[in-house]
């Protein structure tokens, strides 16, 4: 009568642990697009304080693709101002979906440690 009960708990467990593995390979995915937007931020700061030593009136290129169009100064430090809000709203949509997932993945482990602890209470009756 315990067999049916031993099969449920390891089909359980072995969808405790297909979760757990998507979980950690979201959570990778997050933290290399994570790491891309972090070095967008910083080129977008580099590029920023660059832009601001520069005297008024000076011939600046913004790039739309493959080509550069001659931008006015205050333009391009709009457009980059905005582009750093856009990627700072990004990283903080994807910290908290990492947090999400990171939540999740430590209730399934303690899904799985319960489960684990339930099966040696069940082989000791």
């Amino acid at each position: 009568m315990s067999k049916p009960v031993d099969l449920e708990l390891k089909k359980a467990f072995f969808e405790l642990q297909v979760k757990m593995i998507e979980a950690n390979k979201q959570m990778k995915d997050i933290d290399a697009k994570l790491n891309a937007l972090m070095r967008y931020l910083q080129h977008a700061g580099i590029t920023q304080r660059e832009i601001s030593t520069l005297p008024t009136g000076t011939k600046t290129y913004e790039s739309v693709g493959r080509m550069f169009i001659l931008t006015d100064l205050d333009a391009v430090k709009i457009n980059l101002k905005n582009k750093e809000l856009q990627l700072k709203t990004s990283v903080k949509e994807l910290e908290g979906t990492k947090h999400y997932l990171e939540k999740n993945l430590k209730e399934s482990e303690d899904n799985i440690r319960e489960m684990v602890q339930q099966r040696k209470g069940q082989n000791n009756i």
